[in-house]
């Protein structure tokens, strides 16, 4: 059976998870089915936005216990474990949201942290819960919670393992959108079509500025932005947009 399902609808490439009888747990198997599909999803350009699920009932549990208990620190620190691929969803130049239902926790919520927007049904539950296996958050649980929600909240969740329900999480920042049971991959795919509509040049460089605002100081950022804001008076679809605006007509883009 596939560990992840990947089909194209839309202009939307959808990645599921598909390890029910594991909760969907991260091995490395699966992450490796999951960086490969992102590629081919990059590389296509039928795709504009990408929808990354597990499914009705959960998202995903966290990392394989069975594949780490019996790790050492040098054979982790050897094979660069977590980190050889732990930043190819960060990656990704094109949009990337996560829909989930059920349990997303430990690697299954920094998962979700690494996606440009999470919307999350009413089942949904977040989590760091590492300190009661012995191990801390590996993925960037610690650094990417503390810079969506804080210090203090960070430390919480972290040190008490506590898992929050998806109200508290889209509260706190980790969640855009909460609906209703059983909905989110179809408003995932609502917002994903609605992103693949625009010009992609357009799209990437608004994600690229956004992610700049976390890994630069504020006036880096703001130089940033503006020289993005300027380079979009080169793009044919920049014409395109503000011509029809003015003819009150729906623009055609070329992505160029």
């Amino acid at each position: 059976m596939a560990v992840l399902l990947r089909e194209i609808r839309d202009g939307v490439g959808i990645a599921t998870f598909n390890r029910p009888t594991a909760r969907n747990a991260l091995n490395r198997e699966l992450t490796a089915e999951l960086k490969e599909a992102l590629r081919g999803f990059e590389d296509n350009d039928s795709v504009s936005a990408i929808v990354i699920t597990g499914g009705s009932e959960i998202f995903c549990a966290g990392a394989d216990i069975k594949e780490m208990t019996d790790k050492t620190f040098a054979s982790a620190y050897l094979e660069d474990f977590v980190t050889r691929d732990g930043d190819f969803l960060n990656d990704c130049r094109k949009p990337v949201i996560a829909a989930v239902a059920g349990f997303a926790l430990g690697g299954g919520c920094e998962y979700a942290l690494m996606c440009d927007i999470v919307i999350a049904d009413e089942t949904a539950r977040f989590g760091q819960p590492e300190v009661g296996v012995g191990t801390i958050p590996g993925g960037g649980g610690t650094q990417r919670l503390a810079r969506s929600i804080g210090k203090a909240k960070a430390m919480e969740l972290c040190l008490t393992g506590r898992i929050i329900d998806a109200r508290e999480a889209e509260r706190i920042g980790i969640v855009s959108l909460v609906v209703e049971t059983g909905m989110h991959l179809e408003r995932a795919m609502d917002i994903a079509r609605r992103i693949a509509g625009f010009s992609r040049p357009i799209v990437l460089m608004i994600k690229e500025s956004i992610k700049a605002a976390f890994e630069t100081p504020l006036r880096e950022g703001l130089h940033f932005e503006r020289r993005m804001l300027h380079a979009t008076f080169a793009l044919e679809d920049q014409k395109e947009a503000m011509r029809a605006f003015a003819e009150k007509r729906k623009p055609v883009y070329r992505n160029a």
